[in-house]
């Protein structure tokens, strides 16, 4: 972990998983996380780590998207405060009890809600602004990420954009929640367990914040249906790889 060559590998994973992120309004702390357990890195520690680092990437990305006027207020702050309360609840449970036990039963509403994404891609919908049921989204989605180490993004923004949200300010919104969200849940991380792996931090956080500009610059040139499409299939997918290596598969 102390080697160079580690160290750009973090910066590689962080870059690669904010420009997702930024792009796509989710999936920087699933694809971080995913690849942290899958080198043997203890789940609270994965979790704990990956959310220091999400305090640079998105206020970087926050910022980002706030040049770029992708944010919509009337959305922001519902999501705001119960996205707060949510991640503290979380980040406080992970560190006192077996967060493994959340992680099947996480993914497996994810790969659902993935499979719904998609059929909604491949369908005519007429977009509209979401305004309903958006502080318990906002709750449950910072709960979930801060329990498994990512899911804020999967959460909110693909259940708003399922539900006919407006893709640049869906993206754009999340990701400045987003910062809140992580910033609460590395305070109750910090008083709880302690921060180590400070090479790890910095790799991801230098990587994402070299990519945030990138992927707050291209969210506005995307297509929307082929965009949901393509957020369905990432979340399928690594959902589905969370399912099968907690089932022993992989």
């Amino acid at each position: 972990m102390d080697l160079p060559a580690d160290l750009l590998t973090y910066v590689a994973i962080g870059f690669g998983a904010q420009l997702v992120d930024g792009a796509l309004g989710m999936a920087y702390g699933i694809t971080a996380s995913s690849l942290l357990l899958g080198v043997g890195v203890p789940p609270a520690v994965t979790s704990a780590t990956v959310h220091a680092a999400e305090c640079f990437t998105t206020g970087a990305s926050a910022a980002s998207h706030h040049a770029f006027g992708n944010i919509d207020r009337m959305l922001f702050r519902p999501l705001l405060l119960p996205g707060v309360v949510g991640a503290g609840i979380g980040a406080y449970l992970l560190a006192s009890l077996p967060g493994e036990l959340m992680k099947p039963w996480i993914a497996g509403y994810l790969l659902l809600m993935g499979v719904w994404i998609v059929v909604r891609a491949l369908r005519e919908y007429r977009p509209r602004v979401v305004a309903s049921h958006l502080r318990p989204l906002g709750f449950f989605g910072a709960l979930v990420d801060a329990l498994g180490g990512g899911g804020w993004g999967p959460v909110v923004a693909s259940n708003l954009l399922a539900r006919g949200n407006d893709l640049r300010l869906t993206v754009g919104t999340v990701n400045a929640v987003e910062f809140f969200v992580t910033l609460t849940a590395s305070v109750v991380f910090l008083l709880t367990l302690g921060l180590s792996h400070w090479q790890l931090i910095a790799g991801l956080a230098i990587g994402g914040v070299l990519a945030a500009p990138v992927g707050a610059w291209l969210v506005r040139y995307v297509r929307p249906r082929p965009m949901l499409a393509a957020v369905g299939l990432l979340v399928i997918v690594l959902s589905g790889r969370t399912l099968l290596r907690h089932f022993g598969v992989l």
